[in-house]
């Protein structure tokens, strides 16, 4: 390498002509070490949604419990509900060491709001839906949530002052 000295040759009459090699040359000669194999992919954790409401189940719904609400206001609150669950568990499954101050905030709150009843399982509580989506968490909204109920993709936990909406 261009970094060591060059060896040396000392002034002795030609036909003893002798070579003395640099002392880090002999260093220099290590084994090379084999490149480490690829690494396992990680583990892609699931993140459980729920489904969209079908037209027959639609048609299943009490009218008492639908009242004026539409089909596609559903099936749009089902997928920002999915959606502030898929935000809420990439949160929970991101390293610590790789979390911003708010992001890091919000992951003790998330640990916070999981008991013994809801663990293992993904669910949301209201500040969620503030915090990923555009819904209003009105009379509305909490009637559609009746109607989730009524067809099997949610159920709620209540327990020390929150409602924790489980994904079924």
């Amino acid at each position: 390498p261009s970094y060591l000295p060059a060896p040396y040759t000392l002034n002795i009459p030609s036909f003893c002509s002798i070579t003395v090699p640099a002392a880090k040359q002999e260093r220099q000669t290590k084994a090379v070490e084999p490149k480490h194999a690829k690494k396992p992919a990680k583990e892609t954790k699931v993140i459980k949604e729920a489904a969209l409401i079908t037209t027959e189940e639609f048609e299943s719904i009490p009218t008492y419990l639908k009242g004026r609400i539409t089909y596609d206001q559903i099936n749009t609150v089902v997928q920002q509900i999915n959606k502030a669950v898929v935000d809420k568990y990439k949160i929970l499954y991101q390293p610590l060491k790789t979390m911003s101050a708010p992001t890091r905030n919000l992951y003790h709150r998330f640990m916070e709001e999981e008991t013994k009843a809801t663990k293992g399982v993904f669910f949301i509580v209201e500040a969620d839906i503030k915090e990923f989506t555009q819904l209003k968490l009105d009379k509305r909204f909490h009637s559609i949530l009746s109607i989730l109920r009524h067809c099997q993709r949610v159920r709620e936990v209540r327990g020390s002052g929150l409602i924790r909406y489980v994904i079924c």
